[in-house]
């Protein structure tokens, strides 16, 4: 009976300390950032180092520091690349996509919760098993609308004619190769579950609300009046300064056009996307189409993931900050080997763009580094981080769980040491 319950004791703790170990890995616990808090320059150097040293293809890099450009690095091969040059941005797109829905929200023309049917003539969702009518903006925008199409758009060639948006809509083409529907499979609102398929209907929302082709309405009423002029859904290729496709080796790749304009196919620059960036602070000049109100209300938690906010209204929540709020900004990556990253963090004005073709995870590695620096959290993005740093502290743990106990049966088992009368000492 002894051992049975020194045994379940030591189970019971190994499990505790366990659960200690993963809780204390979402909060950073086991993990150290690259350089020293406040180490501006330090960090530069880290991430122009990687960038160079292991992206083959072609990179740009801005940070930012109260509100400042502090520092932008552009590779120089195997194309020259400046401010000016466009990259395409994968699932950034999303991002972009949800700020244009927003301007027409803030102007009354689009309703967060109203049901997604009562802007919708071309096209309806199919019938299903789950009521369409629970379908809204505001789950669209934050991927809880029910659907579980999980697209990843495939692609399309340069000679390719794209289709429309509702021949894509009722038949997407998935990188995957694999049939997808774009569908409410599931309880609208019950949780999260990206969708690309959700902003391919954003996209054809914004066109039934605003009259406008998608592009067209993006241009006019997000682009143009922040100066964003090398942005935009146009084929990379047919511009002039353009980053290319770069595969994993550094070889020239195809590039792609993308049927869905709103949750892949936009193209920017470093230039556009810091002037992007800036105007999602509260005391930047000039101002965007969006106020601080609407801005903010993009970056409050609609969807969590083990309980921890990740998601607004089309924006990745990456971290908490000490002030309360969330850093905040949007990922993308395709194949073969496009990556890009930008993060805000509110509180300090500070922020980090990274576009890259060439390497499929860099620009987010190197994103996730920067949250876990400033805030020291980890990045939403960085759970094959958060689980890796939680190896050493678990099993470290366990050794001495297991020491501790062989060292407490031992001692409880053991018959108490034979005591010489004083005597007896003395006499012998």
């Amino acid at each position: 009976m002894f051992y049975l319950k020194l045994g379940l004791g030591t189970l019971l703790a190994g499990i505790g300390w366990l659960a200690i170990v993963f809780l204390g890995g979402f909060y950073g616990w086991w993990m150290a950032p690259v350089v020293a808090p406040g180490d501006a320059e330090g960090f530069i150097e880290y991430a122009t180092r990687r960038l160079d040293g292991e992206n083959p293809g072609n990179s740009a890099l801005v940070v930012i520091d109260s509100g400042r450009i502090i520092h932008e690095h552009y590779s120089d091969s195997p194309d020259p690349i400046n401010r000016d040059t466009v990259f395409a941005t994968a699932s950034m797109s999303k991002w972009f996509a949800a700020y244009g829905v927003m301007t027409l929200v803030a102007d009354g023309r689009l309703d967060l919760d109203a049901p997604v049917s009562n802007f919708l003539t071309r096209w309806q969702l199919p019938p299903g098993e789950f009521d369409n009518g629970q379908v809204t903006v505001r789950r669209l925008l934050s991927h809880t609308a029910g659907f579980s199409d999980g697209l990843g758009f495939g692609d399309y060639g340069a000679d390719e004619e794209l289709p429309s948006l509702e021949a894509s809509l009722s038949r997407p083409r998935a990188s995957s190769n694999r049939e997808v529907s774009i569908a409410v499979t599931a309880q609208p609102g019950a949780g999260f579950e990206y969708s690309g398929g959700g902003y391919l209907l954003l996209e054809l929302i914004v066109e039934e609300v605003s009259g406008q082709r998608f592009a067209d309405y993006m241009g006019e009423s997000v682009f143009d009046p922040l100066g964003m002029s090398r942005s935009g859904y146009g084929y990379l290729a047919a511009d002039e300064n353009h980053a290319g496709s770069y595969d994993r080796e550094g070889e020239p790749a195809p590039i792609y056009q993308y049927a869905s304009r709103a949750a892949t196919a936009f193209v920017t620059s470093a230039g556009d996307l810091t002037r992007f960036v800036l105007a999602q602070l509260p005391y930047a000049q000039p101002r965007g189409p969006l106020d601080d109100a609407w801005i903010k209300a993009m970056r409050e938690p609609h969807a969590q993931t083990l309980g921890i906010d990740i998601w607004g209204l089309g924006t990745i929540l990456y971290a908490p900050t000490a002030g309360g709020d969330f850093v905040f900004g949007h990922d993308g990556a395709n194949d073969p080997a496009i990556n890009t990253a930008a993060r805000i963090n509110p509180d300090t004005g500070d922020a980090i763009i990274v576009l890259v073709t060439g390497h499929p995870s860099l620009a987010t590695n190197i994103g996730s580094d920067w949250v876990l620096w400033q805030t020291g959290y980890p990045d939403a993005l960085a759970s094959d981080a958060v689980m890796a740093s939680m190896v050493l502290p678990g099993v470290a743990g366990l050794l001495l769980v297991l020491l501790g106990s062989l060292w407490l049966g031992y001692r409880l088992s053991c018959p108490n040491p034979v005591t010489l009368p004083l005597t007896t000492i003395k006499d012998g």
